[in-house]
C-alpha cells in the first residue's frame, strides 16, 4: 500500500484536476452550462430518465435538476412528459438537437484533450485512463460510505491506443457537488 507522504502528494494533484475542468468548461457553448452538459451526457448513457432518478445521478437537489431541465427543455435539447405510472413525475429524454448539442459538445472536448495531450504517447493517454477508471471505480459513486467498496478493484486492462472511449470528459457545474460531461461519472 501507498504511504502517507504519496497520498497527501496524490490529494495536491487530484486538486490541480480543477484546472482541467475549468479549461474543458471554458470551451463549452455559452447556453450550455457545465451542468446542462452533465444532465445531457446522462440522458444519453441512461436512456430517459425520471426527474428523481437524473437528480440522485446528479448528486444534486430536486430543485437544481429541475432548473437544468427547463434550461434544456427552452433550448429544445430534451423533452419533459408526463410518467405513465406517476403523472405528477416527468420524464426526460435528448431530442435530436439535444443528440447534436452532444456531439458538438463531444467534438469540443475531444480537440482541446488532443491539443493539450499532444505530447503523450498513445500507450500514456491509455495508462491515464485505465488509472482513472479503476480510481473512480475505488470511489464508487460517493452518494454514502456504505456504497464504498472496501477494497480497490482490479485494475481494468489498459486500453489500447487504438480502442476508442466512448464517454466524452466529464466535470461537476457550479451547482453540483459531485461529478458529471463535457467537461459532466
Amino acid at each position: 500500500m501507498a504511504g502517507q507522504a504519496q497520498f497527501e502528494e496524490l490529494a495536491r494533484q487530484l486538486s490541480a484536476v480543477g484546472a482541467v475542468k475549468r479549461d474543458l468548461g471554458r470551451i463549452l457553448p455559452a447556453d450550455c452550462s457545465p451542468g446542462s452538459a452533465g444532465v445531457l451526457t446522462l440522458l444519453d448513457r441512461h436512456g430517459e430518465l425520471r426527474m428523481s432518478a437524473l437528480s440522485e445521478l446528479l448528486a444534486v437537489d430536486m430543485s437544481v435538476t429541475s432548473r437544468h431541465a427547463a434550461h434544456l427543455a427552452e433550448r429544445g435539447w430534451i423533452e419533459r412528459s408526463p410518467d405513465p405510472a406517476d403523472k405528477r413525475s416527468r420524464i426526460l429524454r435528448l431530442t435530436p438537437q439535444g443528440h447534436a448539442m452532444l456531439a458538438e459538445l463531444t467534438r469540443r472536448s475531444t480537440a482541446l484533450l488532443a491539443e493539450r495531450l499532444s505530447d503523450w504517447t498513445d500507450d500514456e493517454v491509455g495508462q491515464l485512463i485505465g488509472l482513472m477508471t479503476r480510481l473512480r471505480a475505488s470511489f464508487g459513486d460517493c452518494r454514502s460510505a456504505q456504497h464504498r467498496p472496501h477494497r480497490p478493484p482490479p485494475p481494468p486492462a489498459l486500453l489500447p491506443a487504438h480502442v476508442p472511449v466512448s464517454e466524452p470528459p466529464r466535470g461537476p457545474s457550479r451547482e453540483q457537488t459531485t461529478r458529471t460531461p463535457a467537461q459532466a461519472t
